[in-house]
C-alpha cells in the first residue's frame, strides 16, 4: 500500500494532507524520515506519523456534525481554541474532517477515518456541489446574481459558474442560496465582496446529496448506508 493511503488508511487525515506531512519529513518508516511519496508500506515496516506509531483503521466511521459558530476545523488547534474534535469526544475512533468550514461559518460537516473517500469528497475534478445559505448585505441584484453564476475574480482565481437564488429579499439585506463544487478558503465570502454583498451569516447546508437536515448545531449522527454508498459511488 502506498505510504499516502497508509497514513489515510490509518485515519489520520487525508491522502493529500498525507503527502504534505511525508514532504514535511514528518512521517517516518522504520525509525528513518521518509519522504519518497510513491514508497509502498511492507509487512513489516513500522510507520510513524509525528512520532505515533499507527495501523490502518479497520472499523470505517462516517458522520456528518452540525458545526456552531466558533469551532476550527482541525482535530487540535495550537491557540487552543474549541475544534471539531471537541464534538465527538465519545467515538473512540480517530476522526478527521473531510474538507473544512471557516471558524465563522456553521452547518454540515463531514468526518471520518476513511481516508480514500475524503479525498475523492474533496479533489475538485468530482464536482461535488456544497450548498450554502447566505444572509448578504443590501440588494443583491440581477446583474450581481448573473456575474456569480458566469464566475468571479476571487483574487487571482475565478470560480467556475455557481448556481445561486435568492429565498429572500430584505430592505437592507437578502438571505441567499449558493451551491459552489470549489473549496477555496473562504470562497463563498470573496464572491460575494466581490460582487457588493457581504455575507453577515454563512451555513452549509448540503454535500452533495448528505443534507444538514434539522440536526441541532453541535450534534452529529452517523450516516446512514444509503449516503455513505452514495458518498463511495461519487
Amino acid at each position: 500500500m502506498r505510504l499516502n493511503k497508509y497514513i489515510a488508511s490509518a485515519g489520520i487525515c487525508s491522502r493529500r494532507k498525507a503527502d504534505e506531512l511525508i514532504a514535511a519529513g514528518n512521517v517516518k518508516v522504520n525509525g528513518a524520515a521518509m519522504r519518497e511519496m510513491g514508497y509502498d508500506v511492507k509487512e513489516g515496516d513500522r510507520v510513524e506519523v509525528n512520532g505515533t506509531p499507527i495501523m490502518p483503521e479497520q472499523k470505517k466511521i462516517y458522520i456528518a456534525v452540525n458545526k456552531p459558530y466558533g469551532y476550527v476545523t482541525t482535530m487540535k488547534d495550537e491557540k487552543d481554541r474549541l475544534t471539531v474534535a471537541d464534538l465527538v469526544t465519545d467515538i473512540p475512533e480517530r476522526l478527521f474532517p473531510v474538507g473544512r468550514l471557516d471558524y465563522n461559518t456553521t452547518g454540515l460537516l463531514l468526518m471520518t477515518n476513511d481516508g480514500d473517500l475524503a479525498y475523492r469528497l474533496t479533489h475538485p475534478k468530482h464536482e461535488v456541489y456544497k450548498t450554502y445559505v447566505a444572509v448578504v448585505s443590501g440588494v443583491i441584484s440581477d446583474a450581481r446574481l448573473a456575474k456569480l453564476r458566469r464566475g468571479v475574480d476571487i483574487g487571482g482565481f475565478v470560480t467556475s459558474p455557481a448556481k445561486v437564488k435568492v429565498l429572500r429579499q430584505n430592505p437592507r439585506s437578502a438571505v441567499v442560496e449558493i451551491s459552489i463544487h470549489e473549496g477555496k478558503n473562504r470562497q463563498v465570502r470573496k464572491m460575494f465582496n466581490a460582487v457588493g454583498n457581504r455575507v453577515m451569516e454563512l451555513e452549509r447546508i448540503s454535500i452533495g446529496d448528505i443534507r444538514l437536515g434539522h440536526m441541532q448545531r453541535g450534534h452529529y449522527r452517523k450516516l446512514t448506508r444509503q449516503e455513505i454508498e452514495y458518498l463511495k459511488s461519487l
